[in-house]
């Protein structure tokens, strides 16, 4: 049997050494909040059952804004020091009682679903282990008068990353030991759980899994996240929904007052449907029809916001980002103008992305043909997709 796997974020911390405004695991990188991508990392893993994040009281909206559309339990307040912050996600763990619980601090952005992977899997093996790389630079000992004292045999040494996976049960036990003995004092929880009797085996870290901590470390991880983008994807999708009986018809998840309603079997909402078909055409995965069969009766009136929403997470899942929409809509009524603007912000609330990567257009057919006669909507869409380059 698997076992349960529980995930704490560390996120409490205030980043002052890299600069900007806001600490520095909601500050954007490549147009997304730091601690988005850690979310994300579990959220969609499929061996994480549960995502408990640790931030600071202050922080609240921006956890709400950076974590939006993702499948967490409620953040609870982190304490004075990281050790307190992760004593509280674990404590707020206590009731589900993984059988293994990972700790992330939210500034590693860069960490893989491989990397979580194989520490669940060397848990399973030893109940404690963290990733670790071999150190490659000499190691000087240096005195108070900032000479050299010695040179450290670097073959022992190893630097330490997170994720770091744990059995609950120990951790959460040796957290609540030291917090009595009032030991606030580890700077990570193998140290700590070291402390309280247990082993700590290592295995193998990623040498991207760095943690942002300058404003030098930002810089350079800028431009490796657009860098790494590379696989430039366009995809298209069309829809087409003829009007019926009703007093409004949905038009990119906005609801807009007419004569009649378009039918369907959800909500019919032709131009978002044409672009969750651009999404997963650039993905190559299928069409809409595929995921959300109209023969399914869970999809009977649902909203296709939950449907866009399910192209981008198809597209974060792969490491990738959205970076443009386009979509045309074709009709002689209702008049799109007055509401283009307001429709492009819902297209850009839904699928997470600026308002300025959002492009709405609309037209008529001059009276020809059904949507000149009044007869449906057609809408045409265009979806740019960023992925990792892979073969």
């Amino acid at each position: 049997m698997q076992p349960s796997v529980a995930a704490v974020v560390v996120a409490a911390g205030r980043g002052v050494r890299a600069g900007g405004n806001l600490p520095k695991q909601y500050r954007s990188l490549a147009g997304e909040p730091v601690i988005r991508s850690s979310l994300a990392l579990f959220a969609w893993h499929g061996q994480v059952g549960a995502v408990q994040t640790v931030i600071h009281p202050d922080d609240r909206a921006n956890f709400e804004a950076a974590a939006a559309g993702l499948k967490l339990l409620p953040p609870v307040a982190g304490g004075a020091s990281r050790q307190a912050s992760v004593r509280a996600g674990l404590e707020a763990l206590s009731a589900r009682a993984p059988d293994i619980v990972l700790v992330h601090d939210a500034a590693r952005p860069f960490c893989s679903t491989e990397l979580v992977s194989r520490a669940i899997a060397a848990c399973e093996r030893t109940g404690a282990a963290i990733p670790a790389l071999e150190v490659t630079d000499t190691i000087k000992r240096v005195d108070a008068g900032g000479l050299v004292a010695g040179t450290v045999d670097r073959t022992e040494l190893r630097a330490v990353q997170t994720p770091q996976a744990f059995a609950f049960d120990a951790l959460l036990a040796a957290h609540r030991k030291a917090a009595a003995a009032g030991r606030e004092d580890f700077t990570d929880d193998a140290a700590l759980i070291e402390w309280a009797g247990h082993k700590v085996a290592v295995f193998a870290g990623e040498s991207g899994n760095v943690k942002l901590t300058t404003e030098e470390d930002f810089a350079r991880a800028e431009a490796r996240r657009i860098a790494s983008l590379t696989d430039l994807r366009l995809g298209n999708g069309f829809d087409v929904h003829a009007f019926g009986d009703g007093d409004h018809v949905w038009l990119g998840g906005l609801k807009i007052p007419h004569n009649r309603g378009l039918t369907g079997h959800s909500d019919a909402d032709v131009a978002l449907h044409a672009i969750v078909d651009a999404i997963l055409g650039a993905l190559a995965d299928g069409d809409i029809g595929k995921h959300f069969p109209p023969s399914d009766p869970r999809w009977k009136g649902a909203s296709s916001d939950q449907f866009l929403k399910f192209a981008i997470e198809r597209v974060a899942k792969r490491g990738g980002r959205v970076a443009h929409i386009d979509v045309t809509i074709v009709c002689e009524a209702p008049r799109i103008g007055p509401h283009r603007d307001a429709i492009r912000k819902r297209i850009a609330e839904i699928a997470e992305i600026s308002l300025e990567r959002v492009a709405v257009k609309a037209t008529t057919s001059e009276e020809l043909g059904f949507t000149g006669r009044k007869e449906g909507i057609v809408a045409m869409a265009t979806a740019t997709v960023r992925l990792p380059w892979s073969w």
